[in-house]
């Protein structure tokens, strides 16, 4: 088969199965202001920290804190984060022996992120991946994101 016409597998297209059939998941990273940054796609019944690496090393610029929900909270992640001097605002899995204590009023602000991804959804392509491909889908994806930077444009 000519390689051209090779359809992708499920892993490739970030396509997960589940009980409701495909599934993708979309990982975010956003500014102070809610802005987007970047996206990475995984399969739907992968872990959060299989998302966290990519987007991470995303983008060069220095940060103060990383906030993220509970499905990011992994040693590996913490000490990755330590090692960037970057503060993990992060609240301890319930499950976990010795929970780790992370600052609440900073953590106010994911909303941001749970914003974000509202604004998103608000674009029905978007969310319900019409898309057979990871790249047209994230295509789409950049491109409801670029909508939502144009009112920024002109701010100083």
């Amino acid at each position: 088969m000519c390689r051209r016409h090779k359809k992708g597998d499920q892993e490739t297209e970030a396509l997960g199965r589940s009980r409701g059939g495909f599934s993708t998941k979309l990982h975010a990273r956003c500014d102070a202001k809610g802005r987007p940054l970047g996206f990475v796609l995984t399969p739907g019944q992968t872990h959060d920290i299989q998302g966290f690496g990519p987007l991470f090393r995303m983008i060069a610029d220095k940060i103060e804190a990383l906030l993220a929900d509970k499905g990011y909270d992994a040693d590996a992640i913490r000490e990755e984060l330590t090692k960037a001097d970057v503060e993990a605002v992060i609240p301890a899995k319930s499950n976990r022996r010795d929970p780790i204590a992370h600052d609440r009023e900073k953590y106010r602000w994911r909303n941001l992120v749970e914003r974000l991804f509202n604004k998103l959804k608000n674009w029905r392509r978007i969310a319900t991946r019409y898309d057979k491909t990871k790249e047209s889908y994230l295509g789409f994806v950049n491109l409801v994101s670029v909508l939502q930077w144009i009112p920024f444009v002109h701010e100083t």
